[in-house]
């Protein structure tokens, strides 16, 4: 009975309010942290996807089932996935999340990935472990927490699967790939990653996850460590692309 009155207390003084658009949430909000409208202009990724960068794909490359993006590039990863677009609400909620110090956000927004592996029957049940991308111990200072592994822990609970985050690292500081180029960013994060305990990866199958995908060279590069290391297949999951 004193915790409901606690809790009855803090919804008056602190109210839950959508993190898009501000307005205090009904009571029994579905995932405590949108509105109804702002969750339903979170842009989804729908199918057919490419199956190297999992983007929907366009009616024109059907037939050959991946993107000319990706034809061009020689991604090191097996294939990738994200339940989201990148832009609009989800945009926003990610750049909270990464640098707004909002750490709490994760677990909603690793919900979103958790339904996207179900709804699509990803293949989990085949994944050994689960990596998240390291940050270099420089970014790491300064955001205080690295936002691929608190996805990473809620997606390991969720389902059942072994978390490894100490097996890879980012052992050069690189500029943040948001500030560059489509063509800059393959060179920026070139042999930026190396694995340093290549039992923990050896043979397994391996779910790198991150929190967005967009010419997938941050995730291709850690990829290859991986597979040189001894990983089998690396799938890359991410918020959104």
């Amino acid at each position: 009975m004193i915790g409901r009155l606690i809790h009855g207390l803090r919804a008056i003084v602190y109210p839950k309010t959508c993190l898009s658009c501000r307005k205090k949430l009904a009571e029994k909000a579905d995932d405590g942290f949108l509105c109804s409208q702002c969750r339903g202009k979170i842009k989804k990724n729908l199918p057919p996807f490419c199956v190297s960068c999992g983007r929907q794909l366009d009616k024109r490359w059907l037939a050959k089932n991946i993107c000319p993006a990706c034809q061009k590039n020689n991604l090191s990863f097996d294939r990738a996935y994200s339940p989201c677009t990148y832009e609009g609400v989800i945009k926003e909620l990610i750049h909270k999340f990464k640098y707004n110090d909002r750490e709490h956000l994760g677990e909603p927004l690793s919900r979103l990935m958790s339904e996207f592996i179900r709804e699509y029957s990803l293949p989990i049940d085949y994944i050994d472990c689960i990596i998240p991308i390291p940050l270099h111990k420089t970014r790491l200072r300064e955001r205080e927490f690295n936002q691929s592994e608190v996805l990473s822990k809620y997606l390991a609970q969720e389902f059942n699967k072994e978390l490894v985050s100490n097996a890879i690292e980012r052992f050069r500081h690189t500029r943040t790939q948001t500030e560059l180029v489509t063509h800059q960013r393959a060179s920026n994060v070139k042999n930026s990653f190396r694995v340093t305990d290549p039992q923990a990866i050896k043979n397994k199958n391996i779910l790198l996850i991150d929190d967005v995908l967009t010419t997938g060279a941050t995730s291709s590069e850690a990829a290859a460590a991986l597979k040189s290391a001894g990983a089998n297949i690396v799938f890359v999951l991410t918020i959104a692309n």
